[in-house]
């Protein structure tokens, strides 16, 4: 494993732990000679996170839409920045460049990328791992609709790891 993509929120959240999350993964992801690929923000937990990563001398590469790289205020010191035409060639390139991938809290979009990526596992498009980063019960809700829908038939196991430690979920991810 070489590269990470971190899925999270533009936005730091109501709770001062996502961002302590970031700011621990970031780290997590430099100290373990990772490079990080996210969503190209300087805003919100995307830009905490490639900030922490850059602060403990970690690769980052950023992949944002030219439709939000004012909006999203991309982040310009950034080992390299990428500029796509579309969220769909987001998703595409950022898969392309990453082994693994993480999603700490955010929103619709967070949810969006982490389950394209594990449905492109579970159709055999790619073979890479992804996790959740729990952070004080954020994903409580959805493992119990995952261990739902596992349990209805719909599919056959979460494909997902969760952990609350960023650096064992990242040892875990690398097996």
């Amino acid at each position: 494993m070489a590269r990470v993509c971190v899925f999270c929120g533009s936005r730091d959240g109501t709770d001062p732990r996502y961002a302590a999350a970031a700011v621990s993964m970031g780290v997590a992801i430099a100290e373990a000679g990772l490079g990080l690929v996210y969503g190209g923000g300087s805003v919100g937990l995307m830009g905490i996170v490639a900030d922490a990563a850059l602060a403990a001398g970690g690769e980052v590469i950023g992949v944002i839409p030219d439709g939000l790289f004012s909006r999203e205020i991309a982040h310009t010191g950034l080992t390299e920045l990428h500029a796509v035409p579309s969220l769909t060639a987001r998703k595409a390139l950022m898969a392309d460049l990453s082994d693994a991938f993480v999603a700490l809290p955010g929103g619709y979009g967070t949810l969006d990328e982490l389950f394209e990526m594990v449905t492109w596992t579970q159709l055999g498009i790619h073979a890479k791992p992804s996790g959740l980063l729990e952070v004080d019960g954020f994903w409580a809700d959805l493992l119990r609709f995952l261990d739902h829908v596992t349990e209805a038939g719909f599919v056959k196991h979460p494909l997902i790891t969760v952990d609350d430690d960023p650096a064992t979920l990242l040892r875990s991810l690398s097996r």
